[in-house]
């Protein structure tokens, strides 16, 4: 009898066989490229849950030392030629936009405005990756299906990230920090696209500069603290998972397929969070949940659907 799988890995599991089914004739570009960005996506989605079991550690110096272990990944993955990690100086500093300057924003806005909204405003990322496609990259161009997909995407992003909680009103200027932040991350993805190729295995060459100026950030603007064994533990983890493999992945997963297709699977990260942090509570999913389940389970599909009108 087969195994019944359980928690995010059997939601994961079927998001995938759906997307897989709703191609028509897929080329194994298409197929390797969703599967390379459900990985990515798979693993942001461990973020929350090791997040709060590192609450204690300050963010700049948690993201610092996560990238710097994230990094180490590309001794292996570039068989250890030194070659492999020589890139242009733009293309460097383009990375370190992306990496370092996601993050910064973000913690930024994130002390500066309610953290639910801020986190909101900064899952429009996704959204910014499908509608700059065009404006970003030749030769793609956005149909109505694609806009759509995007906008249902983030309507069920915004149920799992803000289902059942009391959203505090008013401005504050941290949403601007964290509209730019998801600005940073949008169209590092799709420039990423636009620089001469580099090897994936260079983005340990981004992590590991991107991790240094944490520290710095860290050393000027955060209290010192005393990390326990445990603690390191679960920081080597974050750093193999979504502050390392998943950088590498999602790098591997834009240069194999369509950025709004990818766009739109993005989605997933908050919803696949929330799964993960309910299950490790043994909680049931909410009505919220399921819906935005629907709701981004919908948009992929859609997403997908549209991918067959691409370029």
């Amino acid at each position: 009898m087969a195994k019944t799988v359980h928690g995010p890995a059997a939601f994961l599991k079927f998001g995938y066989r759906w997307m897989k089914s709703s191609y028509q004739n897929p080329t194994r570009s298409n197929v390797r490229a969703t599967a390379l960005a459900l990985g990515a996506i798979a693993l942001w989605g461990t973020l929350a849950p090791l997040g709060i079991a590192l609450q204690h550690v300050p963010p700049f110096l948690l993201t610092g030392l996560g990238l710097l272990v994230g990094s180490f990944i590309a001794g292996p993955l570039s068989g250890w030629r030194v070659a492999m990690f020589k890139v242009p100086g733009r293309t460097l500093t383009l990375g370190v936009y992306g990496l370092f300057g996601f993050h910064f924003l973000l913690f930024i806005a994130l002390r500066h405005a309610p953290p639910v909204q801020a986190n909101l405003v900064n899952y429009l990322w996704p959204l910014g990756i499908v509608l700059m496609a065009p404006l970003f990259l030749t030769g793609v161009r956005l149909t109505a299906l694609h806009v759509v997909a995007a906008l249902v995407g983030f309507a069920g992003a915004a149920l799992a990230i803000a289902g059942g909680q009391d959203l505090q009103g008013g401005f504050a200027w941290g949403y601007v920090l964290a509209l730019m932040s998801a600005f940073v991350w949008a169209s590092y993805s799709l420039l990423s696209q636009r620089v001469p190729p580099f090897p994936t295995a260079a983005m340990g060459l981004f992590g590991l500069v991107s991790g240094v100026l944490s520290l710095v950030c860290h050393a000027l603007l955060e209290p010192r603290v005393q990390l326990s064994g445990h603690d390191m533990v679960l920081i080597l983890g974050l750093g193999l998972g979504p502050l390392g493999g998943a950088f590498y992945l999602w790098d591997a997963a834009l240069k194999r397929g369509d950025p709004r297709h990818i766009g739109v699977l993005s989605f997933l990260t908050p919803l696949l969070s929330t799964l993960a942090l309910l299950w490790l509570r043994s909680e049931v999913p909410s009505s919220s949940v399921i819906a935005a389940a629907v709701l981004i389970i919908g948009a992929a599909v859609l997403g997908s659907y549209a991918g067959k009108t691409r370029r």
